[in-house]
């Protein structure tokens, strides 16, 4: 294997940045092991335990659901617990199925011989981007733009809950909303963008690679002239897609808890946050759709002239002359000239897109699965399952 050859296996998305190197130096975590459980165990326990160890002195964690307390808030639960554990428990998964995808352009091989240094640049370009702190100071600051507009809606509150207390004084934040705030938002907000750039940085490695000289063949068995395999990764991001599912269900929920959302108005979120989810993830396999286009067009011209030589000469074999055109300068016999109709049908059979319907199937499952969880506090399930079953069976 060459140098080239191994860099190309390099590309980690969960490693580097700024913030993985405090937590190295924390030790919360080594270069050779993100210890993800242990870690996204203490990052709930800051998040979400402390607020509700606060709350519970306070006497805001359990009750009656009209006095929202804490342990009621669906918010709290799919941000602070649900959201921010998935998010770091993702990392390993997300990290050796981009890996392995990665690595298969290697494997097969799919890049030409020439193509193996610019891809171990691309991985180095890819790197840079991810480890470049730019990226995570401006995460940061979305955070804390985030927390501070949550403060204000805090304080706008006209009903107490286990955020806010409401006295002829005004609203008053509980220390459990202040810690939530100040800390339990920010990360949630960091942790999520900081995700949703390693997508980018993905999606541009992969626009880098379609751009190489690529070793592809119409008759591929997989249909996509061998890049089927590209296709499967969003589902690596299936956890992430689930914990963002979880977060806009809890809204949903809480919507039509007070009679805020209307059932039709229900199904169209549904519909639309499914088909932002599979364009977001889709997006960079289209990528590849300029290469696989081309080899299809290429191939069909190619085997067509094949074909009008091989079926004339068979022509003249079996009728003694050409019907069209009878005179033909150099007559061969057809036996001389390979019948390309299996790869004429191959190349007419292509796909020049990478997405498919069951390759999305558990990527569209994460996406719309905690919606319907939401819509069944108060809709039939009867119903929902006929929306489901007409978004999943698109």
């Amino acid at each position: 294997m060459t140098a080239e050859d191994s860099k190309i296996g390099e590309f980690l998305a969960a490693r580097g940045g700024p913030f993985f190197e405090l937590q190295k130096r924390l030790r919360l975590l080594r270069e050779d092991a993100l210890r993800s459980g242990t870690r996204a165990a203490l990052f709930v326990a800051v998040a979400w335990g402390v607020p509700l160890v606060l709350s519970l002195l306070a006497g805001d964690a359990y009750g009656p659901i009209a006095d929202d307390p804490f342990l009621l808030a669906p918010g709290v639960w799919t941000r602070f617990f649900i959201a921010i554990g998935l998010f770091i428990l993702m990392e390993r998964q997300v990290e050796e199925r981009l890996r392995l995808h990665l690595a298969q352009f290697a494997r097969a091989p799919l890049l030409a011989p020439e193509s193996f240094e610019p891809a171990a640049d691309a991985v180095n370009k890819a790197l840079k981007r991810r480890d470049g702190p730019l990226a995570e100071a401006i995460f940061l600051l979305i955070a804390v733009g985030l927390t501070i507009l949550s403060l204000l809606n805090a304080q706008n509150a006209e009903t107490s809950s286990w955020a806010v207390h409401i006295s002829a004084d005004g609203a008053t934040l509980t220390a459990a909303a202040w810690w939530c705030i100040v800390i339990s938002s920010p990360i949630f907000w960091f942790l999520l963008f900081r995700w949703l750039w390693r997508m980018v940085v993905w999606a541009l490695l992969l626009r880098d690679i379609a751009a190489l000289e690529l070793r592809l063949v119409v008759s591929h068995p997989d249909g996509n002239a061998g890049l089927a395999f590209v296709g499967q990764y969003p589902n690596a991001y299936a956890t992430f897609v689930f914990a963002l599912s979880c977060v806009l269900a809890a809204g949903i929920a809480e919507e039509l808890l007070i009679g805020g959302l209307a059932p039709a108005t229900y199904g169209y979120i549904m519909a639309g946050w499914l088909l932002l989810v599979l364009a977001v993830v889709a997006f960079p396999l289209q990528a590849f759709s300029k290469p696989l286009s081309e080899l299809k067009e290429r191939t069909l011209l190619i085997c067509s002239s094949q074909a009008t030589r091989h079926h004339r000469a068979a022509e003249r074999a079996l009728l003694g002359r050409n019907m069209s055109a009878t005179e033909d300068a150099e007559p061969t016999p057809a036996a001389d000239i390979p019948d390309p109709s299996k790869q004429y049908a191959a190349a007419k059979k292509l796909s020049t897109l990478l997405i498919s319907r069951t390759a999305l199937l558990p990527v569209s499952a994460a996406a719309v699965v905690p919606l319907m969880i939401a819509g069944a506090t108060q809709l039939p399930i009867k119903e929902l399952f006929k929306v489901v079953k007409r978004l999943l069976l698109f």
